[in-house]
């Protein structure tokens, strides 16, 4: 099966006819459909297809237990209304990969894994890269067990109902050990690629980032009886915090972003009792990346005061720099220059989006491929890449996967 016939069976699962973007939250039947394919994708190249504790899902050539096991792949579920490209790209180039390494007749010398994690985008349960965080041990059964929907059902209920067991959820440190190398590829989400001309990269760096959530808690009011001046209303020291997040994210070259918010009580003719905004924000450096929410929480309590409203600030996730493993990105770097691609120029680049390789670094070694973006679009249903440039990213990582479990 080829890239593009993979693409197009992979394609219309969970997509809406409204929006025309993707809803495939972790453990609902967008789910369910695309964790059937990717079985029948390792089925049908005669793969050892399994399930681990956490969900994840691995198809192997060779055996795992034998150690140094060189693992790509990616994630299939979705933000609200995403894009094609986010997870999907790496999953079906990662099958595509293999296809064209045994058409070239490579001989592997190490067990090759495929994997596809599970609830990397959060979008369900409010906490990304739940999957890999339970592999590597960031996220304890515990936790685990405490994440709910937005219609309170937990993580465990849900994952009972989709017909996976949720009672071994925890670290696997025994899996971890077996792999030696990590490489995930991912549609570039910005436009570095795009300004250098180049239609795949290697990526040196996530920025460290994370999610607060912002309580304002004022007073519910009539909206057409009380006075401006008798309200205290919490929308205007929220709207004052958004606009702070912009302010602190332009002077310090840094990304904020309030992307979600929930009223309280929601109507039209009543000032609200409670604004939660939820804030995302992402820099270069630990100290930067404190001093923008630090700016923010500081501009969002002065307006509070201001108006008589309360405020609570929490962060609810976060995570720190993560540099690639150096001698694996160089070892990427080099493997792609020997290839001689015509035209092939690999820069290495940052990103601010968060990845499972990101979690799994901190564990094995991890590298990732970027595919170009033309129009830097993300989380979006307007994200995407061009065919060649799919191509190319399939090649560049079966010559990736050649040259470390090909050896």
């Amino acid at each position: 099966m080829t890239f593009h016939s993979m693409w197009a069976e992979l394609l219309p699962v969970g997509r809406s006819a409204a929006s025309g973007g993707y809803r495939r939250f972790a453990w609902t039947g967008a789910d369910a459909e695309c964790r059937a394919w990717f079985r029948e994708q390792a089925e049908a190249r005669g793969l050892a297809y399994e399930t681990d504790r956490n969900g994840n899902q691995w198809a192997w050539l060779g055996d795992p237990a034998a150690g140094d096991a060189v693992v790509t792949g990616s994630h299939l579920d979705s933000v609200p209304d995403g894009g094609a490209f986010d997870g999907p790209l790496g999953v079906v180039s990662a099958f595509a990969a293999l296809d064209e390494l045994r058409a070239r007749g490579a001989r592997f010398t190490r067990p090759l894994g495929l994997v596809n994690f599970g609830d990397e985008e959060g979008a369900r349960f409010g906490l990304a890269c739940v999957g890999s965080r339970l592999t590597a041990g960031r996220l304890t059964a515990e936790q685990a067990h405490r994440l709910t929907d937005a219609d309170g059902i937990t993580l465990p209920r849900a994952m009972e109902a989709a017909g996976h067991d949720p009672g071994a959820l925890g670290p696997d440190p025994e899996r971890l050990a077996r792999i030696g190398a990590f490489v995930e590829l991912h549609v570039e989400q910005g436009r570095a690629l795009d300004l250098s001309g180049d239609p795949v990269g290697v990526a040196s760096a996530i920025w460290p980032h994370g999610r607060w959530r912002f309580d304002f808690r004022g007073e519910a009011n009539h909206a057409g009886t009380t006075r401006l001046a008798d309200r205290r209303d919490p929308m205007l020291p929220y709207a004052q915090a958004v606009l702070a997040a912009r302010r602190q994210a332009e002077r310090a070259g840094a990304v904020a972003t309030f992307g979600k918010v929930a009223v309280e009580p929601n109507g039209v003719n009543a000032v609200p009792a409670l604004v939660r905004g939820w804030l995302d924000s992402r820099a270069p450096g630990q100290d930067t990346l404190d001093t923008v929410v630090g700016g923010i929480e500081e501009a969002a309590r002065e307006h509070a005061a201001a108006h008589g409203v309360g405020l609570d600030v929490v962060r609810e996730s976060f995570t720190p720099l993560v540099e690639f493993d150096h001698a694996l990105r160089d070892e990427l770097a080099r493997i792609l220059g020997r290839a001689g691609r015509p035209g092939l120029r690999v820069p290495v680049l940052g990103t601010g989006a968060g990845h499972d390789a990101g979690i799994l670094a901190g564990s094995i070694p991890t590298a990732m491929l970027f595919v170009r973006n033309p129009t830097g679009i993300s989380h979006s249903p307007a994200e995407s890449a061009a065919e060649d440039d799919c191509v190319a990213g399939v090649l560049a990582l079966a010559d990736v996967l050649e040259g470390l479990a090909c050896r």
